[in-house]
């Protein structure tokens, strides 16, 4: 993984306001276009080896899901944010959440 490439998924990571979201796949697109490489897996390996600084908590998948293994922490953390959960609170309601950066 080379710096470029990591430094560019952390700094849009920690731009993601409180209480909203981006998915793998939306993070590994806006880096795609400034980079011209990368997809999805490889901004879930940037998080699980670097992003530990960031709100990583704030990525989900395409289907509002936190990663399995921190999931519960991650649900509470954006409870207390206001991002709008499902009924149930088992995932993120992405219509409501999903944040882009300013072009």
């Amino acid at each position: 993984m080379d710096e470029e490439y990591l430094e560019a998924v952390l700094d849009l990571v920690d731009a993601i306001p409180p209480g909203r979201v981006m998915t793998y796949g939306s993070i590994a697109e806006e880096v795609r276009d400034a980079l011209g490489r990368g997809g999805p897996r490889q901004v879930g390996t940037v998080l699980s080896r670097a992003g530990s600084g960031v709100p990583w908590w704030r990525v989900v998948n395409a289907s509002g899901l936190p990663p399995a293994f921190k999931r519960t922490h991650a649900l509470a953390v954006l409870r207390s944010e206001g991002c709008p959960l499902s009924d149930d609170g088992a995932r993120v309601r992405l219509r409501a959440a999903l944040w882009w950066p300013e072009a």
